[in-house]
């Protein structure tokens, strides 16, 4: 507080800078979160999608490490026996991971690619 000459108390007021968004901005970071929202309902609405994905992916990659890593046949024959018994597990971590992560980075991947 400021004393005046008169012995009066003025209070001095500090304008907080708060950076405003431009519009486009704005729009980008609306638009984003519409995106988002579609992402998220899609993906609930296509699980078995991509459970099958999911299965897919994990049937390929399992036999390429498996057959990298373990060249030895009788050892190798086990492990894709392993690998088969793990699937439902694999699965539904997958499943759980995709739904919480895959949304925001398919989000992020579709507006990068429309950013100049």
């Amino acid at each position: 507080m400021l004393v005046s000459r008169k012995g009066q108390k003025n209070s001095v007021k500090v304008a907080k800078y708060v950076p405003k968004l431009s519009e486009a901005k704005q729009l980008e970071a609306e638009q984003k979160k519409n995106v988002l929202i579609l992402v998220e309902n899609l993906v609930e609405r296509e699980e078995a999608t991509f459970k099958m994905i999911i299965d897919c992916l994990y049937d390929v990659g399992s036999v390429n490490l498996i057959n990298k890593k373990f060249r030895f046949r009788p050892l190798n024959k086990m492990m894709k026996l392993v690998a088969r018994l793990s699937k439902r597990g694999f699965r539904t971590v997958a499943i759980y991971w995709v739904k919480k992560n895959s949304p925001e980075i398919i989000t992020d991947f579709l507006i990068g690619k429309v950013r100049f």
